[in-house]
């Protein structure tokens, strides 16, 4: 079902890959920013990116349960961290690591940004994923 690549001719990816590739007829989720909020709709995690991530990492999890899909099922994320420091990204980046995101390992971008939309907000993840046949 799903077929990741990374390309020869490239700079070996760390923990990621260049493209994941669906074959037709593959049911597809696009996720909308899983951001650190609980259930109640509290920051979790202020001024901490890495139990942002955490959180952000558990929200996402959730919104693929309800779908009928998991981590390994992602193809695609796109990771945004609130800073202009390589090392909070990187710190970011190992959550993700740990996840079981890069156990396919999916296609990603790492994103330094000014801002994001809830105040006190440091991490958000936006991701695609398949939908295993026995989900429908």
């Amino acid at each position: 079902m799903i077929r990741r690549v990374t390309a020869p001719a490239l700079f070996p990816p760390p923990t990621y890959s260049h493209a994941s590739v669906v074959e037709a007829g593959t049911r597809l989720a696009f996720l909308a920013g899983s951001v650190p909020l609980d259930g109640e709709g509290r920051l979790v995690g202020e001024g901490d990116p890495v139990r942002q991530a955490e959180q952000v990492i558990a929200n996402l999890e959730e919104q693929l349960r309800v779908i009928g899909s998991d981590l390994t099922h992602v193809l695609s994320t796109d990771v945004y961290v609130v800073s202009n420091e390589t090392s909070a990204l990187s710190a970011v980046w190992e959550v993700v690591e740990a996840s079981g995101l890069s156990t396919g390992p999916h296609s990603s971008t790492l994103i330094g940004v000014a801002c994001l939309g809830y105040s006190g907000q440091l991490v958000e993840i936006t991701a695609t994923a398949a939908v295993p046949e026995e989900a429908r």
